[in-house]
């Protein structure tokens, strides 16, 4: 969430900023709270002051009148405090819930605009593929090779739903452990966190309340299904003050992912583009304010690094405003080219989420062993999510024959150098 201080010393600032986002938060309600909560609090405090010097004042006191007369008033004055404190605990309640509604401001060199059509490439690298053949889509692909059934996965769970069969698993296992491999090579630490967690970790992590129609939920224990490993990557080490030269840390993590996909209805129902349950590495960095920026930028190669060595051409984006999302202070998406579709499909977000999630999570550090604690900044990025690279190389290296090659990166854990029918 935003600093509160930010907000109260700089409101046309932060409402000029929800403008080129797009978004609409409650500002003025923040404002509002921020100004009754602290009314209260001067007033809490002040009668606990006042409470303190009377009753030193009883203490002295040897006239038993007098003494009575300053314990009957002082009972009045706590109850005034008791009523005062669970007014403001209500109000408080009230400005936490409105701050979550905010969404993280954009950084200065974030391109201003109002959607996606003025998202900025940055680069395109490798050359897209000629074919002498008409390139054939994935969900006409999968079926032919045997390597995807959608029928089943409909029968199983319903629509948006599919089975990897055969090299088709193998195809996606091989490129889950692949980019594990390459990220330990680049010096992330591999997780394997749980995929439910606790109401606090999806706050912590910016996903609650903005998105709670899109995730899955177990209501009888209050358990919320991840929809990307940066949930619980965000909240390791949620409460904790990092010690002087912890930072940067670097995580990567394989994990099964779960959204509703209700804002996408209508959209995208061919194929395994935007499905309920898919599979993703994940990146994830804690780092130094004055560091962030730069470890972004080094998210990004590392990530480039599993586009170039599927060797499939991709290129990077950068969001302008209106197309950020709630978390970023500033993002990329790297997009591979899927020929079968026609289509650049976005395989990874790579954000700087300055110290947005960090305040929500409350992770500090300290710089030095005297130094006052401070707010850690966090990053994530997809290295990348599995379904889309899948249909990435499945149309890019198809053949005529309607067989698909392997790339060669992945032919030692697939144990292949060609998919064909069996």
């Amino acid at each position: 969430m935003l600093d509160i201080n930010l907000i109260r010393e700089k409101p046309e600032l932060v409402k000029n900023a929800m403008r080129d986002l797009n978004a609409e938060a409650p500002i003025d309600e923040v404002l509002s709270l921020d100004a009754t909560r602290r009314e209260a609090l001067k007033e809490v405090e002040a009668l606990r002051a006042e409470r303190n010097t009377v009753s030193k004042e009883i203490g002295r006191s040897r006239d038993q009148e007098e003494r009575q007369a300053k314990i009957v008033r002082m009972r009045a004055v706590g109850d005034k405090i008791d009523t005062l404190e669970a007014e403001l605990k209500a109000v408080e309640h009230e400005l936490h819930n409105a701050m979550l509604q905010v969404p993280n401001l954009p950084g200065r060199d974030v391109p201003a605009g109002p959607d996606e059509e003025h998202n900025v490439i940055v680069r395109q690298e490798g050359e897209l593929r000629v074919f002498d053949f008409e390139p054939v889509p994935h969900w006409d692909l999968g079926p032919t090779l045997d390597i995807i059934d959608f029928e089943r996965g409909v029968k199983l769970s319903g629509t948006r739903f599919f089975v990897l069969k055969g090299l088709g698993a193998r195809l996606q296992r091989a490129l889950g452990a692949w980019m594990l491999d390459l990220h330990l090579e680049q010096g992330y630490t591999e997780i394997y966190p749980p995929l439910m967690v606790r109401r606090e970790m999806m706050v912590g992590a910016a996903q609650l309340p903005k998105f709670e129609e899109n995730i899955y939920r177990d209501a009888e224990e209050d358990y919320w299904f991840i929809g990307t490993g940066e949930i619980p990557l965000t909240n390791l080490h949620r409460d904790e003050i990092l010690p002087p030269g912890t930072l940067p840390l670097n995580y990567t993590a394989y994990t099964s992912c779960f959204r509703r996909e209700k804002m996408s209805a209508g959209r995208d129902v061919r194929g395994i583009k935007r499905v309920h349950q898919f599979d993703k590495v994940e990146m994830y960095k804690l780092a130094e304010p004055e560091t962030s920026d730069d470890e972004l930028e080094a998210m990004v190669r590392d990530a480039e690094a599993v586009c170039q060595g599927l060797e499939i051409p991709y290129r990077l984006v950068e969001m302008c405003t209106g197309d950020l999302g709630f978390q970023a202070a500033k993002k990329y998406d790297l997009e591979l080219w899927a020929p079968g579709v026609e289509e650049w499909l976005e395989v990874s977000s790579i954000s700087n989420c300055t110290d947005f999630q960090a305040r929500r999570a409350n992770i500090r550090y300290r710089p030095e062993k005297s130094s006052k604690a401070r707010y850690v900044h966090t990053l994530n990025g997809s290295g990348l999510a599995l379904p889309r690279t899948l249909i990435a190389i499945m149309e890019n290296y198809q053949q005529a024959d309607g067989s698909i090659i392997v790339p060669e990166v992945l032919r030692p854990f697939v144990g292949k150098d060609v998919i064909r029918r069996a």
